[in-house]
């Protein structure tokens, strides 16, 4: 991890397209602005930990369709072609 120390209105380039600006120091607060291409995104640590789960929930929403899927053809199967 690269620790720097950067003052109010000093900023942090990140490659050639991400510049972070430090707006205000208050307190415990630090107030940062990102200027970063529209295609990256940027997300708060606790918003895209919530997106994962969200993800992670929604694969295995589409696991157990599948599965359901398997269950309801393997049964019709059973039946014969005369279903």
């Amino acid at each position: 991890m690269l620790i720097l120390s950067r003052l109010k209105g000093e900023k942090i380039m990140i490659g050639q397209d991400i510049v972070l600006t430090i707006l205000d120091v208050a307190g415990d607060q630090v107030r940062i602005g990102i200027d970063a291409p529209k295609d990256i995104s940027i997300y708060r640590e606790e918003i895209y930990k919530a997106i994962q789960a969200e993800n992670k929930a929604a694969v295995r929403l589409d696991g157990d369709a599948k599965s359901l899927l398997q269950k309801i053809l393997s049964s019709q199967d059973d039946l014969g072609p005369n279903n």
